[in-house]
């Protein structure tokens, strides 16, 4: 460390590594004795601990001493007591989602997420609300709406991010044209500055820090002239509030001072009304520029927002979404008292817009809105890949111009990307001026620093030179605080410098962020990764085969933290929702596992204790594949993880009996053996010991075993058929597996515990015409060898399935799998687990569900009109992997009416029965599940609709309610059909057969 007095550069010198400070007087070890002796809040030194703090959003990296999660001011300030006494620096955090590095740091980091996280006070009244730095702005805006109220800024993040976070970076949103930046609704702010002094911060001068008038009355001319006036200049200190026109008001001069200057512990907050109705307004523009150009032309309008995206950005998302043609878009909100009012208001900038645009649509289905939207905030995500694959980082996330500048900016912007062999591809706040962007920096090599870098020193010259912001939403924090100069000038910085120092005299509030900063290509996030691919199982085909890329792509969005699913289908992240923990979280897994890599604090590699608890909830529900916008995969790097972890070791017990569940359950496949398992699994005595023995939870009652599998059914049915020349009732002779329109899957589930669902699907595909045929005995998904990361076990089974499926494959037969965990780990793990074997992708290819091969195979069949409600959950890896657009239609030609709910079941195949999981399996059944068949139940007609084996047990056990699969649905009205009711349910006459197709 510098000394702090070695340097004439203000009153305490030159601190710009300060975080690289030498050990603090007794260690670790004794700082944690002080602060747990100080704070009533929690204390945490452990690996755990710092290993999910080292990062935020950003490019940058830090290990940390300490978090530290206090309960109220008090205990802000005995930490920075404490902190100063050891010359220790402290950060301040919300949710950890910024993009330039503030969040990241080598001493204490607050974590204001877990405690200090309330709405205090809401007064509909003078809309206005008090509330504390860890409040989740969407639990602000929830508690604000039955007053018909919100808080104008929302950042993409708004499920998750907090308002402390958002103070600290002034931040904006989608609706700044309208509403402003959080500066601007912002009334007042209780903070304690570097020297441990309480201060309520409103306008006028009473609570700043002595000499904070004098340096400003000293400076007026250069404060009037030295800030570029734009609607987005989030940069630098906002010192021109507190210029005498201007109030001075110095809540508003605190707004993005990102933790440098005091640490937020309440802030009272303006609220403003919310539109009862409002509508969108997409436009089509040929490209990127014409969309930039028309941005500023529309405010004059009064939309709400004014957002811009490209069509590289959406991609395959774009057809589903409903986007308009174009190659890029704006995305136009108005609001209204009525509907018709929004709605007109949309329409009136459509017809404004029309000479520049190529399409538009006005959109005012709230649904459909949302749908949008998602399109629209998934891009901070989704911008982190280009479209081949290839990594894209922040950095230069969010420069803002004046807006009537915008198109010539991005056209010099694009030049430079070309200039220096870069891509990006922009996006944001047209309207505002404000651009969002990842660029495919090479973070991980010496040249690839160094161009970063050159980069960045251009990009910065060219903002200046168009009147703009270094940034304009997220902050300086490191990743832009060094070229500061060049947009406020040495004056300014000077007095930025000297601000500092009086609001924070030992400096050591979030050290090398905004004055005297650390190095822009410093403590980069990728410098401890290895360089060379790590050596695993799974092929990773999207991330080139490197397990340390597919670590990678989680950059922290923590779209995973929401307190519920992001939209009403949703699945992501049902532990973190069941424990509120970071380290449950999709985020959180990811950063153990990058610091297990980086083997600083992590050191034990896959051996590492701290990872396999971390990973020990994920339910492997795979909801973040589909669901985080940059597509971590956590369940196959948890299988990945195990089978490293326990390679040469003994495992849990639960992985030799149910991760090898599919073995047990044919050993006890007769009539006599099964009676006897089910006999012996009630008597309780003997049930307490197996579970014990198998590590199987107290809490589950054992699965009943089928007396008489669904194979045993289908022989004794075919033997049958042969002896008497029998026909299916779709007309069409029951043949051998080469001759068979379809191949029905046997999984593990259907075949030995639930075989009357193979039986179902049975007569619905003959119904249909369908020529049905079973594969050969001994194949397998490999799935509960994949969950418990058995994975060279796996690779056997799924090798030996290939030879007993190579000649239906030769056939190009289709193959339904009833069951979808069985079903998606043939789609994806099958391929990534051999991706050296040219049948893997087309046994996958193959695959099926039962509404994809009814759809697909059998177009003109009219399943029986049941005219019911339904009620359950998708399953979650149909969600993730197979998608449910098929059995949404097939059950509206069904007359099965209603939504499913997302969410998680909570059993999720082992993990349910595992011993110390059941309250988190149980937690999250009750999120989502529990809850809407429990207002189902109450209709008492609606249909309980659970694809999963794991679902309809969770249903069972927990609610005492039967879930049935869409299959045995279907087949129950069929016989009702049968039995005479035909004309009347269907709607149609004639027999089946003449209603089959598909080959029938």
């Amino acid at each position: 460390m510098s000394d702090l007095d070695a340097d004439a550069d203000g009153p305490t010198g030159n601190r710009g590594d300060q975080e690289r400070a030498a050990p603090a007087r007794g260690g670790p070890d004794g700082l944690g004795r002080e602060l747990r002796a100080a704070v009533r809040g929690d204390v945490d030194l452990s690996v755990t601990a710092r290993a999910l703090h080292t990062m935020d959003a950003s490019n940058y990296r830090r290990v940390p001493t300490a978090v530290v999660a206090p309960r109220d001011a008090d205990d802000v300030a005995a930490v920075l007591a404490v902190c100063r006494e050891r010359n220790v620096p402290v950060v301040p955090r919300g949710a950890g989602t910024s993009i330039a590095g503030q969040a990241t740091g080598t001493g204490v980091v607050l974590d204001f997420t877990r405690h200090m996280n309330r709405v205090v006070a809401l007064d509909p009244e003078h809309r206005t609300a008090v509330v504390q730095p860890g409040v989740v702005l969407d639990d602000l805006r929830a508690a604000a709406a039955p007053h018909g109220l919100t808080f104008g800024p929302d950042p993409s993040t708004h499920s998750r991010c907090t308002l402390g976070g958002m103070i600290g970076n002034n931040s904006c949103g989608s609706h700044s044209v309208a509403w402003g930046t959080t500066a601007d609704n912002v009334s007042a702010l209780s903070v304690v500055d570097g020297a441990g002094v309480l201060r309520n911060l409103a306008t006028g001068w009473d609570s700043a820090p002595a000499g904070l008038r004098a340096l400003v009355d000293g400076d007026l001319a250069l404060l009037r002239t030295g800030f570029a006036d734009l609607p987005r200049r989030i940069s630098g200190y906002a010192l021109d509030a507190l210029l005498p026109e201007r109030g001075p008001d110095l809540a508003r001069a605190f707004c993005g001072s990102e933790g440098t200057l005091g640490v937020v512990t309440e802030a009272v907050v303006r609220l403003v009304d919310a539109p009862r109705a409002r509508a969108l307004a997409v436009l089509g523009y040929a490209d990127e520029s014409a969309a930039a150009e028309a941005a500023a032309g529309l405010l004059p309008h009064g939309p709400l927002t004014v957002e811009g995206m490209a069509a590289d950005l959406v991609r395959g998302a774009a057809r589903e979404s409903g986007l308009p043609k174009g190659g890029a878009w704006l995305f136009v909100e108005t609001g209204g008292d009525s509907p018709a009012e929004a709605r007109a208001r949309a329409v009136t900038i459509v017809r404004a817009a029309a000479p520049d645009t190529v399409d538009a649509v006005v959109v005012d289905d709230p649904a459909g809105q949302r749908a949008l939207w998602r399109v629209r905030e998934d891009a901070s995500g989704t911008a982190t890949r280009m479209p081949d694959g290839s990594e894209a980082w922040p950095g230069w996330e969010d420069c803002a111009v004046p807006p009537a500048r915008l198109g010539a900016y991005l056209r010099d912007f694009r030049a430079l990307l070309g200039e220096h062999g870069l891509r990006g591809t922009p996006y944001g706040h047209f309207g505002d001026g404000c651009i969002h962007v990842r660029i495919d920096f090479d973070l991980l090599s010496t040249e690839g620093v160094a161009r970063f870098r050159r980069f960045s020193e251009d990009l910065a010259d060219v903002v200046v030179a168009h009147g703009g912001s270094l940034s304009g939403e997220h902050g300086d924090g490191q990743a832009r605080a060094e070229l500061l100069p060049k947009m406020y000038g040495p004056g300014l910085i000077r007095l930025f410098e000297r601000v500092k120092d009086l609001w924070d005299p030992a400096g050591l509030l979030n050290p090398g962020m905004l004055v005297r900063p650390a190095p822009l290509d410093a403590d980069l996030r990728f410098a401890p990764l290895p360089r060379e691919p790590v050596d695993v199982v799974f092929g990773y085909p999207q991330d080139g085969g490197d397990f340390s890329a597919a670590v990678r792509r989680c950059v922290g969005v923590a779209k995973c933290r929401t307190a519920s699913p992001a939209s009403p289908t949703g699945v992501m992240c049902p532990s973190f929702r069941a424990t509120g923990e970071e380290e449950h979280s999709t985020r959180g897994r990811a950063r153990l596992l990058h610091e297990m890599l980086a083997g600083e604090v992590v050191t034990d590699g896959w051996r590492s204790t701290e990872v396999r608890d971390a990973l020990d909830l994920c339910l492997s529900c795979k909801g973040c594949r589909s669901d985080c916008p940059v597509g971590v995969d956590m369940a196959t790097y948890k299988a990945e993880f195990l089978h490293h972890h326990y390679e040469g070791r003994r495992r849990p017990a639960a992985h030799y009996t149910m991760g090898r569940l599919p073995r047990w359950l044919r050993a006890v496949a007769t009539t006599r053996t099964a009676r006897l398992v089910n006999t012996l699994s009630r008597v309780t005595p003997l049930a307490a010991l197996a579970k014990r023995l198998g590590g199987i939870t107290p809490e589950r009652p054992l699965p009943r075993v089928a007396p008489r599998t669904f194979r045993q059914w289908w022989g004794s049915r075919e033997r049958s058929r042969a002896r008497g020349g029998g026909q299916s009732r779709g007309g069409s002779r029951a043949r051998g597996a080469e001759a068979a329109d379809v191949v029905l899957w046997p999984d593990t589930f259907t075949e030995h515990l639930s075989p009357s669902v193979g039986q179902a699907a049975v007569a619905v595909l003959e119904d249909a015409g369908l020529r049905v045929a079973v594969p050969p005995r001994g194949v397998c998904c490999g799935l509960t060898y994949v969950s418990t990361g058995q994975l060279d076990r796996a690779r056997a089974v799924l090798r030996a399935t290939l030879d007993r499926m190579e000649p239906l494959l030769d056939a190009g037969t289709p193959v339904v799998v009833l069951e979808p965990s069985c079903a998606a780990a043939l789609k994806s793990d099958l391929p990534e687990l051999l991706g050296d074997d040219p049948r893997a992708p087309r046994l996958a290819a193959a695959v099926r569900t039962f509404a994809q091969a009814v759809e697909e195979l059998a177009p003109q069949w009219q399943p029986p009109v049941l005219g019911r409600p339904v009620a359950g959950q998708t399953h979650c890896h149909q969600h993730a992997i197979l998608g449910d657009a098929a059995e949404r239609r097939l059950r509206a030609k069904a007359g099965l009416t209603g939504e499913l709910s997302g969410g998680c079941c909570g059993l999720a195949g082992n993990f349910g029965f595992e011993r110390g999981h059941y309250d988190v399996s149980k937690a999250c059944a009750e999120e989502q599940l529990l809850p809407s068949v429990a207002e189902a139940e109450v209709d008492g007609d609606a249909v309980i609709l659970a694809d999963g084996f794991s679902c309809r047990t969770q249903l069972d056990q927990l609610a005492g309610v039967r879930g049935r699969h869409l299959a045995e649905v279907l087949a129950e009205g069929l016989r009702h059909v049968g039995a005479g009711s035909e004309d009347r349910e269907r709607g149609s006459g004639g027999e089946h057969h003449e209603r089959g197709s598909g080959g029938g």
